[in-house]
């Protein structure tokens, strides 16, 4: 072979080894470039939640009271929409409704204890359904709290302002009611309906869970 031939074929060699090193770079380039899966971000629990629709129901429900203190003389009716609903100024010293009347030491001491423990439950709170619940339960708790701390007779036995009266005048057909009894009521029908459907706090499935787990050998 002549010196020429061999030039040529070390020309080749050394370009094919070239072409090989580029494209191998590309591909360490194209592996290095790709980005790394992300790892799902962990939930949140739904304490802001729970906390901002507690504090309006709270808001709601002491500023109705106060208006209607302010502008409603006790036994008055005033009649709103067709008769729908009546405005009125009644005390409370029972639960909600005006049921168990009488017995307003033990449901302060009993709203107080609801109170405590749904704070606590917030920190592994995850269900969006149960914050709801929570959150309406909490501060209509908290409203007629209030109501019982600071109005007459007395600490702790303070009767609390109800002014709603639904289809008559004077709570005839439903008992007079207030923001706050309405919150609670609706968180507690919500929270039933979540726990028949197996809803936990962390917003599994008891179900899901159970199927999660495997098996105890026999």
């Amino acid at each position: 072979m002549s010196g020429r031939g061999r030039r040529r074929g070390y020309r080749r060699g050394a370009r094919s080894v070239l072409v090989r090193r580029s494209r191998s770079a590309r591909v360490e380039e194209c592996v290095l470039s790709e980005p790394e899966p992300e790892t799902p971000a962990a939930p949140r629990p739904r304490t802001r939640l729970l906390v901002a629709l507690a504090v309006g129901v709270f808001v709601l429900d002491l500023v109705s009271k106060v208006v209607v203190v302010a502008t409603i003389e006790p036994g008055e009716d005033i009649r709103v929409l067709g008769g729908l609903i009546y405005l009125t100024q009644l005390r409370n010293v029972g639960a909600a409704f005006s049921f168990a009347e009488g017995w307003t030491i033990v449901f302060s001491l009993i709203a107080v204890v609801v109170a405590v423990v749904i704070v606590r439950t917030a920190r592994r709170l995850f269900s969006t359904g149960w914050a709801v619940a929570l959150g309406l339960v909490l501060g209509g708790a908290l409203g007629n709290l209030v109501d019982r701390i600071f109005r007459d007779p007395g600490f702790l036995r303070g009767g609390v302002v109800d002014f709603l009266s639904a289809f008559g005048p004077d709570g005839r057909i439903w008992p007079v009611f207030n923001v706050a009894d309405s919150a609670i009521v609706c968180g507690g029908i919500l929270g039933a309906l979540l726990a028949l459907r197996g809803i936990e706090f962390d917003g599994t499935r008891v179900g899901a869970k159970s199927a999660a787990t495997p098996s105890e050998p026999a």
